[in-house]
């Protein structure tokens, strides 16, 4: 019960951000969450890099998911200076910071790479969240929603048809019943969605759906194979019924940045 209550308060609360916030205060909203998540794969990364800065993640995150959003826009060239921000902050910047952290150098390597991988894997999204609410909020409420019924459907499917395993070292839950299950019900939603919002199906949209849905399950598995390695079952207690805040946003951590690198491949006026 605990479980269902609080995904029926999150979803409540994440659509009204989604529908209701706009701008900075959008971001600053995603920023707290991502923030959260972030804090949680730090205890996680820590197993690699036991003594690595790795409190830097709580500003490194942000600040590339800001330049990200709205930084890029006031140049001529968006791509390329994102690109190049990224690049800076990942090369320069960090290894900067575990050289004045004097971390051991045993760990530095380690060091370097969770802090690098970690600013990627949580700043991304956090632009992606912004940027698809700027495009369009109801953009971000299709990407969620792709995320929140494939993952409901995959548990549900799961438990009834599941024999076969999917990745049984990784996640042994997960089975290639649900996996199909979350992929058909993401379809789903693509469709319902684009007949209402757009007047009829967009096929390319629909494939930009599809890769979502099969992102958001590798993303899934993605944190679930860091979970093993450090011999975490929960990120984190936040959620009851639901572990911490970056057991809830695996699956969109993957999810948002592959809709919204898909919805810049097909053009706006593909959804228009």
């Amino acid at each position: 019960m605990s479980r269902i209550l609080t995904g029926i308060v999150g979803v409540s609360l994440g659509l009204a951000a989604v529908l209701l916030v706009e701008g900075v205060w959008f971001f600053v909203l995603c920023a707290l969450v991502i923030v959260m998540a972030t804090w949680e794969f730090r205890r996680i990364a820590r197993f690699w890099a036991p003594r690595a800065p790795l409190a830097m993640l709580l500003v490194t995150v942000p600040a590339l998911g800001y330049g990200l959003a709205f930084l890029p826009s006031f140049a001529e060239d968006r791509l390329a200076t994102g690109v190049l921000f990224a690049a800076v902050v990942l090369s320069v910047g960090l290894a900067t910071v575990v050289l004045l952290a004097r971390t051991p150098v045993r760990d530095s390597l380690p060091a370097v790479g969770a802090l690098a991988f970690g600013t990627l894997y949580f700043g991304v999204p956090l632009a992606s969240l912004v940027r698809l609410q700027h495009i369009d909020p109801w953009l971000l409420v299709l990407a969620l929603a792709i995320v929140w019924a494939g993952d409901v459907a995959a548990l549900y499917a799961g438990r009834a048809f599941g024999r076969r395993r999917l990745a049984p070292v990784v996640s042994p839950n997960k089975t290639w019943a649900g996996a199909v299950a979350g992929f058909i019900a993401g379809l789903a939603v693509v469709a319902a969605w684009s007949a209402w919002h757009l007047g009829a199906v967009s096929w390319p949209l629909m494939a930009v759906g599809a890769a979502t849905a099969c992102a958001a399950q590798l993303g899934d598995l993605v944190e679930s194979m860091f979970k093993r390695g450090a011999g975490v079952k929960d990120s984190g207690q936040i959620l009851p019924g639901h572990g911490g805040m970056f057991d809830r946003l695996d699956a969109l951590l993957f999810g948002a940045p592959v809709m919204l690198l898909g919805v810049l491949l097909i053009g706006l006026p593909a959804l228009s």
